[in-house]
């Protein structure tokens, strides 16, 4: 039987909308303070059952700002470390306590959840309302764990265009760097929800990005779950995601 899922080798979680940052380059549009968030027992069965018939690399955990739930967090990555996956990477604006305490015992946590990599969203964006010395704690905090750590900005139109964002993301970088912590190649801001309605005119004489999370429906790569457990056709809670995959599966035989 034809399967949309022959190429399949990624899972990600989206463990919640709620976040600490009000960023106007956002493309899912304001996030509230607090909200849903993914059941971390459940999350993780979707990864050791899927884990059983795909040969998966890559496991990423989000938001959101996921580490306001750590425990949903840990649970992923717990799952996809005795699954094998060798890829497991937390994307995070390392803002989620101003409590010293706290941030040095998440970091520990992850670190013996199996977190490999860490991906830290700071620029000019969530910079304008996130402060940076809890997540300068948090870096090194994770940095002390020996869990890889990068800084992972989003940049306006290009990263070599001379913008006022992308000259304050610059500094900002340069502060990680004097800390050992170097950068990833970031992202460029797709033009949706607060991009949109904040930056349009930088999209005006420049063309778009490609919409990063659109794949084609028959040739699938990468599952992603919702914070209230919704997956392809249907929801985690109702059906177990091989339940799912080849429901989703049958809905293109002809």
């Amino acid at each position: 039987m034809y399967t949309c899922f022959s190429n399949l080798d990624r899972i990600e979680f989206v463990v919640t909308l709620a976040c600490t940052g009000r960023c106007k380059h956002c493309s899912e549009g304001d996030h509230p303070a607090s909200g849903e968030h993914l059941d971390g027992a459940l999350a993780a069965g979707a990864v050791t059952e899927l884990s059983q018939r795909y040969q998966l690399t890559s496991l990423m955990v989000f938001g959101g700002e996921p580490l306001l739930y750590p425990d949903t967090v840990c649970h992923i990555l717990e799952a996809g470390k005795r699954a094998g996956i060798p890829r497991r990477d937390l994307i995070t604006n390392g803002f989620f306590t101003q409590n010293p305490t706290q941030i040095r015992d998440t970091a520990h946590r992850l670190a013996l959840s199996g977190a490999v990599n860490v991906l830290l969203s700071v620029d000019a964006f969530h910079q304008e309302t996130i402060p940076l010395e809890p997540v300068r704690e948090f870096a090194a905090c994770m940095k002390q764990e020996h869990v890889s750590i990068s800084t992972h900005p989003a940049w306006l139109v290009h990263p070599s265009d001379e913008n006022p964002y992308n000259r304050r993301t610059w500094e900002i970088l340069d502060e990680f760097q004097a800390m050992g912590i170097g950068p990833s190649r970031g992202n460029l801001i797709f033009p949706g929800g607060n991009a949109k309605k904040y930056l349009a005119a930088y999209f005006a004489e420049n063309p778009p990005p490609d919409d990063p999370y659109e794949q084609d429906p028959k040739d699938i790569h990468t599952l992603s779950i919702s914070p209230n457990g919704d997956l392809l056709h249907g929801n985690l809670k109702q059906q177990s995601i091989l339940e799912l995959i080849d429901a989703y599966d049958r809905s293109f035989d002809s």
